[in-house]
């Protein structure tokens, strides 16, 4: 039987040379995942809505802790399809290239079923859900072309829970499962049917990363006693770093991750198991 090597990481960091867009990345988990990226040697592609002041301060702090890769910020709004197209277009015209895709923007409007709008539930479904299929179909395109690639979607244990008040954020986030496991195998039978898929062991994967709380902002304005409800159900008795969820999204952005694909990887303390 024959073995083919495992790919070779660059000495300088795993993800040397590589180009990444995180959506919903100047800020708290996207933040984190994109500091980690580049850490490991990536250029980052930063895509955001609206608060311009505090994106552009993400893009200068990174340029200055990684003057030799490039960094760049993409404004649109990941609920409507044409932004999502424009953005990829956009990092693979500045970049030349895109190998790593993180479907990490996301929001939340939480009401009980019975006092849900229409437009609250679409709204939440439009850019959790539909916004990663957008990007994701229009990052595929350009991975399969080039018979590499990486799209990691950011999911929650709430889509694997649910929780009261959060019917539509749970539905999109679930949803993200069964996205990654289509994207997954349709992945691999477009790279089999371009003749790209044999003997490359780096090839395209799709995975979903399901983290639990985790301490960003959003966690701010949140009572003392309901955080300490909410720790009190967590075995670890703590929140996620942010840092912590990013290590998962760098392992499975890195070329050695090539033989892992279509999975859930929880980050929860055990809160879910």
């Amino acid at each position: 039987m024959t073995v083919t090597q495992s790919p070779q990481q660059d000495s300088l960091g795993m993800l040397t040379d590589k180009v990444a867009l995180v959506t919903g990345g100047t800020r708290g988990i996207g933040a984190a995942i994109g500091r980690g990226l580049a850490e490991e040697g990536a250029s980052v592609a930063a895509g955001y809505w609206r608060r311009n002041e505090g994106a552009e301060k993400f893009r200068a702090a990174m340029s200055d802790e990684h003057p030799q890769q490039q960094f760049t910020l993409h404004e649109g709004n990941i609920g409507l399809a044409g932004d999502c197209r424009r953005v990829v277009r956009e990092v693979i015209d500045q970049h030349g290239r895109l190998d790593i895709l993180v479907n990490n923007a996301g929001i939340t409007i939480d009401r009980t079923v019975a006092k849900m709008s229409d437009e609250d539930w679409q709204k939440v479904i439009a850019v959790n859900l539909s916004g990663a299929f957008f990007i994701a179909q229009a990052a595929l395109d350009h991975m399969i072309e080039r018979g590499t690639g990486r799209i990691i979607n950011m999911s929650s244990a709430i889509g694997e829970t649910g929780n009261i008040g959060q019917a539509n954020y749970a539905a999109s986030k679930s949803g993200l499962f069964g996205l990654t496991k289509t994207l997954a195998k349709e992945a691999a039978f477009m790279l089999q049917r371009a003749d790209k898929l044999h003997d490359n062991p780096i090839g395209i994967t799709v995975n979903t990363v399901t983290p639990g709380f985790v301490e960003t902002e959003m966690i701010d304005t949140v009572p003392e006693k309901v955080i300490k409800r909410i720790t009190d159900q967590i075995p670890v008795r703590r929140f996620a770093r942010p840092e912590e969820i990013a290590r998962v999204v760098h392992f499975l952005a890195s070329d050695a991750a090539g033989y892992i694909t279509g999975q859930v990887w929880g980050v929860n303390g055990g809160m879910d198991m």
